[in-house]
């Protein structure tokens, strides 16, 4: 075998090391968005758990106020129903909606957030969406990692040939939803 053949032989190990690490490196960033998605599904199922106390708790005082309650259930009942994060998300940007509803009309009733059950579902609920949060700020790093591997040279050529796809990011569908909903009561 002459040098040619050599030279030959190094650029082609060369080249399937590098087809190996590229598609090594995007079933990592795929593995680790996934995991990022399950951490996310994990403390939005908490958060669908206890919508379910804290509308019981409220309905105990503000009876009348059924539509109110009537949308936290339903937009909990979406939530649950979701299939895809992009689906989940939009459900989810509507649970929020229904939940500052529902704290908004709380404010109406001194005994309610006196109740001192009230006040820790509400302590949960502040927890959980600031984990949600962190949770969602981790896998749309993740996505994005993944997303320029995707579209870097020349892993973006084992992409196309292994047929990995983009993912999407968690976003929100309205711009008040960028804020965490405001969940303490004190006076």
């Amino acid at each position: 075998m002459g040098l040619g053949g050599i030279i030959f032989l190094l650029v082609f190990a060369g080249l399937v090391v590098a087809v190996i690490a590229g598609y090594n490196k995007l079933v990592g960033l795929r593995q680790r968005s996934e995991e990022a998605w399950s951490d996310i599904d994990v403390q939005l199922k908490r958060r669908t758990d206890l919508v379910p106390n804290v509308v019981e708790t409220v309905k105990g005082y503000a009876a009348h106020e059924r539509t109110t309650l009537d949308q936290v259930i339903r937009a909990r009942g979406a939530a649950v129903a979701a299939q895809t994060p992009e689906a989940r998300a939009q459900a989810e940007n509507q649970l929020t909606g229904a939940l500052r509803q529902l704290f908004a009309l709380a404010e109406s009733y001194p005994d309610l957030k006196a109740n001192q059950n009230f006040r820790d579902l509400q302590s949960s609920l502040g927890e959980i969406e600031e984990t949600i949060q962190n949770s969602r700020r981790y896998y749309n790093a993740v996505v994005r990692d993944f997303n320029t591997t995707i579209d870097s040279f020349p892993s973006n050529q084992v992409a196309m040939f292994f047929r990995f796809a983009k993912r999407g990011y968690f976003e929100l569908d309205r711009p008040e939803d960028r804020q965490v909903p405001r969940v303490s009561f004190g006076s």
